[in-house]
């Protein structure tokens, strides 16, 4: 009896982490062939509206897997009208292989939903679920959790191991625009992507007018980090013209200052290899605190600001001996924009009605002591630029 796999997906876009899935499952489940298909029609959600045509995501698919012949890039959701639901998938290959033993493939996030699927009971009569999960024992839990409960049902579960790249598709677009993503890339796909301009690696962020910049940042940002750099922004600019500071670089380095902070500590680290990085020991060991850095490489690199605007960007968590107003004026605004809430920071408010060393220092106070208390280690910087505060008093 032949052994047909299922592996369905956006792949917007498909990445090594999705192949190697792929190989390990042929392997793992020793399937005769896998069907990796994209969807052509998201039903629960709206796909980025930058992102490529169907064909264009096949397309990929087809020069991922090119070369294997027992993983084939399949266009069957393609030729159905309206939402790609998994129960029509899942009846269009049992009409193909009617005799055959199907596999469903899907990471541990979906399988979680899985019951709440459009008319789950006709892909559970049909197929085994291969489920995909991470070493991390919380995440074989929850699979193992929900496996037990589907067995119950009479459903097939089969708890697949994937010690893989794991990357998502929507840290990867926003990799793509900093253009350091060829490792989570076949150079195919790589190339083609950057051939056709896709996922915005056509356009040039140099220069931006400050309002297509703002556009562009909230795309690239979290939903919930938006706020906060907003507010950053209206209070930068606000610091800039009360001490006469340059308010346009004010805006654009507090628009900038968090424009890789999405990116989880591994691919900060990654940043930074792609773009010639060598760090210090406290950086490696401490990548959460890398944004400030990698902020300012994109800020200079993609976006293309001045020296001034990428300085201020770099020295904003940590902060700098001698820094000066602008620098000053991003991290005091970053700490006490107007949806900051915590003990001290009206205090912090008013000594920037007074002196902005004086509030830069209580920033720093603030931070350390902070850190202090979570029993952190603490940026050489930091205590550097509060030493240097304390001897202008």
């Amino acid at each position: 009896m032949e052994r047909i796999g299922i592996y369905g997906g956006t792949y917007n876009p498909v990445h090594v982490g999705h192949y190697m899935a792929a190989v390990r499952a042929v392997d793992a489940l020793e399937l005769d062939k896998l069907l990796m298909i994209p969807d052509r029609i998201l039903p629960h959600k709206v796909l980025p509206e930058d992102s490529p045509t169907p064909e264009q995501r096949l397309e990929m698919l087809r020069l991922t897997v090119a070369g294997n012949p027992r993983i084939e890039a399949s266009d069957l959701s393609m030729l159905r009208e309206g939402p790609s639901y998994t129960y029509e998938t899942v009846a269009q290959v049992r009409n193909l292989y009617p005799e055959a033993e199907l596999f469903l493939l899907m990471g541990s996030d979906m399988f979680r939903t899985v019951c709440q699927w459009k008319e789950p009971e006709k892909i559970f009569s049909e197929v085994t679920i291969g489920v995909f999960y991470r070493g991390d024992r919380g995440e074989r839990e929850q699979a193992e959790l929900q496996k037990a409960k589907l067995e119950e049902m009479g459903t097939r579960v089969i708890l697949l191991d994937n010690p893989v790249i794991d990357i998502s598709s929507t840290q990867l677009r926003r990799m793509l625009v900093f253009r350091c993503a060829s490792s989570f890339l076949s150079e195919k796909v790589s190339a083609y992507i950057y051939g056709h301009g896709l996922y915005g690696t056509g356009k040039d962020y140099h220069n931006l007018p400050v309002e297509e910049l703002e556009q562009v940042v909230v795309r690239l940002l979290k939903p919930n980090r938006v706020a906060h750099v907003l507010g950053c922004r209206d209070t930068a600019v606000r610091l800039a013209k009360q001490w006469e500071a340059n308010p346009v670089d004010a805006e654009r380095a507090a628009l900038l200052h968090d424009i890789t902070k999405a990116l989880d500590g591994e691919l900060q680290l990654t940043l930074c290899r792609e773009y010639g990085i060598i760090l210090d020991n406290f950086c490696e060991k401490n990548p959460k605190t890398l944004h400030a850095l990698t902020g300012s490489l994109v800020a200079q690199r993609i976006f293309g600001e001045n020296q001034a605007v990428v300085d201020a960007i770099c020295c904003h968590t940590t902060g700098k001996p001698g820094m000066n107003m602008l620098e000053t004026i991003l991290y005091v605004a970053d700490y006490m924009e107007p949806s900051r809430n915590f003990p001290g920071v009206e205090e912090l408010r008013h000594l920037t009605t007074v002196d902005m060393n004086q509030a830069l220092k209580r920033g720093l106070e603030m931070t350390i002591a902070l850190l202090q208390e979570q029993k952190q280690e603490i940026s050489p910087e930091s205590q550097q630029t509060l030493a240097y505060l304390e001897t202008l008093q």
